[in-house]
């Protein structure tokens, strides 16, 4: 849930960006007591991500302009449904629309691409979540659209969860540090509630992990053969989280060798924004 907080420091830059001395066009052209009423409307179909950020550009433009979002995060649309309407100030209204229709349009692209992930994994049980490749400044907005979508959040950031990839495991070994006991030595000093995940890329890699006792190992780029046989080695001795080639095309097939977990950087850093439009009503 997007804390008043974050929608104000967020959407608040977005405006000033867009609008640093005020909309010059509006209020050249149009007459200062002038009213509006407008409908975001959709032009095509979708899953809805976005209410509260559209809102906020509006009202921390203008705190008279009245918002009604119709639709719910999650909702499901099809081409001409009215999702929000707004109604008031012409230059405030007109001052807002890009903001919120950038934002509106984002996060809705990601939601909608992430149902059909999640929908393409429906009955096996296994969750679709994004990862840290977001828009730098977006990550709220962005993994809120992924919850809007049916789809789970990763670690947040760096600083909330033990998470070791390649990069990591390579220093380590460089080091001559064993894995394992790097592992346990790690978990002895962290907090008993901090997830511990490390990746591997290779299946002769996962011993050392589970000796470590890693909470969750990530298979990446694992053949689907690997996969299974890496599903079997663990067992239930921790999560076992894929990523690494998966689309749309592949990520029935890996579901299906019975991993827990398949993280998608695709949902966030390759969604395409939705065609959603902000239309004044004429009389």
């Amino acid at each position: 849930m997007l804390t008043a907080a974050t929608l104000t420091r967020i959407v608040g830059a977005a405006l000033e960006e867009d609008a640093p001395w005020g909309d010059i066009t509006s209020t050249a052209l149009l007459p200062a007591d002038a009213t509006a009423a407008a409908d975001l409307v959709a032009r095509e179909p979708g899953t809805f991500s976005g209410g509260d950020v559209f809102a906020a550009a509006f009202a921390l433009t203008d705190p008279t302009l009245e918002v009604d979002v119709h639709v719910g995060d999650g909702d499901v649309f099809a081409p001409g449904d009215v999702l929000a309407s707004v109604s008031g100030s012409a230059r405030s209204i007109l001052t807002a629309e890009r903001v919120a229709l950038n934002f509106t349009q984002r996060m809705s692209g990601i939601a909608t691409l992430t149902a059909q992930y999640v929908q393409a994994v429906a009955g096996t049980g296994v969750r679709i979540a994004d990862t840290r490749k977001t828009t730098p400044g977006l990550r709220a907005f962005e993994r809120q659209a992924v919850v809007s979508g049916g789809g789970s959040n990763h670690r947040y950031s760096l600083s909330d969860a033990v998470m070791a990839k390649d990069n990591h495991l390579a220093v380590l070994q460089r080091s001559g540090v064993d894995l394992a006991t790097a592992l346990r030595e790690a978990l002895s000093r962290l907090p008993h509630t901090t997830h511990v995940v490390v990746e591997v890329d290779r299946l002769d890699q996962v011993g050392a992990v589970l000796d470590g006792g890693a909470h969750t190992v990530l298979l990446d780029n694992f053949s689907l053969d690997d996969l299974r046989a890496g599903v079997e080695l663990i067992g239930e001795r921790a999560t076992v989280e894929a990523s690494g080639g998966v689309n749309l095309d592949t990520v029935r097939a890996i579901a299906e060798t019975g991993v827990d977990v398949i993280s998608v950087g695709a949902l966030t850093h390759s969604a395409r924004a939705l065609d959603l439009g902000l239309d004044v009503r004429i009389a």
